[in-house]
């Protein structure tokens, strides 16, 4: 493998699925209790807020019983590993996790929002915050009474920082989708925009997606098993 110094990986449910967060299609999950309209969109929350933040409350719980594995782990090394030499490695998620955190990534963009984070619905200030809320919470910046919502990214919604992912894409020797079906714009066009590029590709998947027809290369397997040797290939070569 040739010497790759900037790296963009889009990371999906995959990768932490395997750290037993729920996802979307997961038996017996969060997701099958609550329709997705009541949860995860704006009328929802401004139909029922007490409702929404307790399904937040319970994820952000879920959270805390969880640990990053090792695929994780070993994009931090790689992150490590890139820098020292020079090049750099951006981390896009999909997942609204901080299991890449937690993994010690530092380089991390959440286009749909973290778990972790509040969001003032008036003043737009967003601040850390690991504990349960309620609807009449007060927002620490602007102090008016039912602000805060969670910091996610709801069906309708624009994914955050748009601007600088396509940044890094635009710098990118290598892109690299781990654990995502490809099929919810914008990251499902991410493929796309990096071969219009010029920019080799690279699927890690449990099975083959949507698109990987789209990938110069697809390796099948669990991302704890197939990433950190990726990983080591990418840092020895």
């Amino acid at each position: 493998m040739s010497k790759l110094n900037h790296i963009v990986i889009l990371t999906g449910a995959g990768i932490s699925a395997e750290s037993g967060i729920d996802t979307f299609r997961s038996e017996g999950g969060l997701w099958e209790q609550y329709p997705i309209e009541q949860v995860a969109t704006p009328e929802g929350f401004a139909a029922d807020p007490a409702l929404v933040h307790n399904f937040y409350n319970m994820r952000r719980a879920a959270l805390k019983t969880v640990k990053p594995n090792a695929a994780h782990i070993a994009l931090a090394k790689l992150e490590k590993g890139l820098h020292a030499r020079g090049g750099s490695l951006t981390i896009i998620t999909q997942n609204v996790d901080n299991l890449h955190e937690q993994g010690g990534a530092e380089n991390v963009i959440h286009m749909h929002g973290i778990l972790t984070s509040l969001l003032c619905q008036f003043c737009g200030h967003r601040w850390e915050f690991h504990e349960d809320t309620s609807p009449n919470d007060n927002c620490i910046a602007c102090q008016r009474s039912a602000g805060p919502r969670p910091d996610i990214v709801w069906f309708g919604e624009m994914p955050y920082e748009l601007d600088r992912i396509d940044q890094v894409m635009s710098q990118a020797d290598l892109f690299v989708s781990i654990g995502t079906s490809g099929a919810v714009y914008p990251a499902a066009g991410l493929v796309s925009e990096a071969r219009r590029r010029g920019t080799k590709t690279l699927e890690l998947n449990l099975e083959e997606s949507q698109g990987s027809y789209l990938f110069d290369e697809s390796r099948l397997g669990k991302a704890g098993d197939i990433v950190p040797e990726w990983v080591s290939e990418v840092l020895t070569a």
